[in-house]
């Protein structure tokens, strides 16, 4: 099958600072993909490229079809992205996050599965309260939540289960195998391996921008795969 995320070679470089440094994967229909690594190893980087939001320095990401270099709109248009930080209105309510989602991406009868997606996140009760009164962990299942509603072929979730609670961990897992189930590519980028190995299939290990392995992420479980894991990131 077509590859939906290409990356080939990717830089990408802050005056001095080359945050990401020759990075290759693919992401199949149905397939999860986990960026792996510590703090400052390109993770969130990478994911900003492939949202269309910091541009590559060189090398390609393509995005369902789009460039995301010459086309980031599209590649925006055909992706659903949790950033790290941030991706809320302080203001705004998360009945209000979802109605502007739905008039901006021209989603009809959106409002049943914006109640469920509340409920399966656990916002329900908080459905008319703004944000700005959110806990990290909320705002995070939110982040979420936005991603997955206009069900995008490509799913992108930078650190998904920071300070995320069971609840929140099982809602976005059962969001990632919901998108996989419908055919979509998933990246998830995560520093908590069990997850990972949860989630994906595939697991890509980030050290200092470069890729130092790129495995199954069945490699990635149990004791074999935290020694692993340790090993790789030095």
């Amino acid at each position: 099958m077509t590859a939906v995320v290409r990356v080939a070679d990717l830089r990408v470089q802050f005056g001095s600072v080359v945050a990401v440094d020759g990075v290759s994967f693919e992401v199949r229909p149905g397939g999860a993909t986990a960026l792996l690594g510590r703090n400052g190893a390109g993770k969130s980087t990478t994911m900003r490229v492939l949202a269309g939001v910091v541009p590559p320095s060189s090398g390609v990401a393509e995005v369902a079809g789009a460039d995301v270099a010459t086309d980031p709109l599209e590649a925006k248009r055909r992706s659903g992205y949790c950033p790290d930080v941030g991706g809320l209105i302080p203001r705004a309510t998360p009945w209000e996050h979802l109605q502007l989602s739905a008039r901006l991406r021209g989603l009809q009868d959106w409002e049943s599965r914006a109640r469920s997606l509340l409920e399966q996140f656990d916002l329900g009760g908080e459905a008319h309260r703004v944000t700005a009164g959110f806990s990290h962990g909320m705002g995070r299942r939110m982040s979420v939540a936005l991603a997955v509603f206009h069900q995008p072929p490509v799913l992108l979730l930078d650190e998904p289960f920071d300070g995320v609670d069971p609840t929140g961990v099982d809602a976005t897992l059962e969001a990632v195998a919901d998108a996989r189930a419908r055919g979509a590519a998933v990246i998830l980028s995560t520093h908590l391996r069990d997850l990972a190995v949860e989630a994906c299939d595939h697991a890509v290990v980030l050290r200092g921008g470069l890729a130092v392995a790129s495995v199954d992420a069945r490699e990635m479980a149990g004791e074999g795969g935290a020694r692993a894991y340790r090993a790789l990131l030095g």
